[in-house]
């Protein structure tokens, strides 16, 4: 049995399926990617920023002819799943999801199992994304100043979630701890995911995570947001004041968030990866997404990406010399 639809509601839907197969028809794989099976390893656990992006990617990515597969694999500050793609084949099909913690890592650990500025390569920056203070929506701290002024009063007590050792939200806890002078107690997670359950079931204070893995929950009521790392507020959460504003002025933290494929892959592989990804990311329906999420969209390239990569390796090193940061 047919039903009649209104020849206004008939239009509609065929203008949305048009725009849909225009935009999808505006992506297509480059000469040497996708043209197998694509591998997509994201050195965190389910539920973290890193990961919601890398299956955001892999969703429109998986939409050009050939399956795509997000891999978790999580440990030590997102060095595990990063020594894993270094020995991957260097055909461009197995990518790194990374964040900064990528260039943040050497400086922290001992030994790495691979050499950040050789074994691994850039190739493209897709977004900016900033962390959040967070603590559930029972607790007593309603801003920023209570966290502190409770962190301040009652030395080594407070605790605080990050997305692991050596990862932008325990820079940015152990940079909160100087600026406000406290002492609060790191306790790292394998990822944001796991970081963020904990702190909404009240087995820490308080925690530092990505953005994006951090709205739903702020919306649905389970956490509240205290305050934002970046220079800037977010448009995505207006009211939630920054740190530099909330009594550490010029404190600014965000992390760039992209994928890399093993040290040695051919330079027409990566531009092509490059090339796919960027049209992947320049729809209106990812930048929309993306922008939901808190990110602040990027596109840089290979060459420009991995000058971002090592000028951080050598800031982060600096960095974490001054503060006595440490993961092991």
């Amino acid at each position: 049995m047919l039903t009649k639809l209104p020849i206004n509601l008939l239009f509609s839907l065929a203008l949305t399926t048009f725009i849909q197969q225009a935009a999808a028809a505006e992506i297509k794989p480059a000469p040497t990617f996708p043209v197998k099976q694509v591998e997509i390893t994201v050195p965190y656990a389910v539920g973290g920023g890193v990961d919601m992006l890398a299956r955001l990617i892999g969703e429109q990515l998986g939409k050009l002819g050939h399956p795509v597969i997000v891999d978790n694999k999580a440990g030590a500050g997102s060095t595990v799943g990063t020594r894993i793609v270094a020995g991957k084949p260097k055909d461009g099909h197995s990518l790194l999801m990374m964040n900064d913690a990528y260039s943040l890592a050497p400086a922290i650990y001992k030994n790495l199992g691979y050499d950040p500025k050789k074994d691994l390569e850039a190739v493209i920056n897709v977004a900016y994304a900033p962390m959040l203070v967070v603590v559930p929506t029972t607790s007593k701290f309603k801003t920023l100043a209570d966290l502190v002024a409770a962190g301040r009063e009652a030395p080594g007590k407070l605790s605080y979630g990050s997305c692991g050792a050596g990862t932008d939200p325990h820079l940015a806890g152990e940079m909160m701890n100087i600026d406000f002078k406290m002492q609060n107690v790191h306790v790292p997670y394998k990822g944001c995911g796991p970081a963020l359950v904990d702190t909404m079931g009240g087995q820490v204070d308080f925690a530092v995570v990505t953005i994006s893995g951090a709205l739903t929950y702020i919306s649905g009521n389970k956490l509240r947001a205290l305050a934002i790392t970046s220079a800037d507020r977010s448009k995505a959460v207006p009211e939630v004041p920054t740190i530099a504003e909330s009594g550490a002025p010029g404190f600014n933290l965000s992390q760039w968030q992209g994928l890399a494929v093993p040290g040695g892959t051919p330079e027409n592989i990566k531009m092509d990866v490059y090339k796919t990804i960027s049209a992947i990311m320049k729809t209106d329906a990812m930048r929309k997404r993306l922008l939901d999420l808190g990110y602040t969209t990027a596109d840089e390239g290979p060459a420009a990406f991995q000058k971002i990569v090592n000028e951080d390796i050598d800031r982060f090193a600096t960095l974490a010399q001054k503060i006595g940061l440490r993961a092991d």
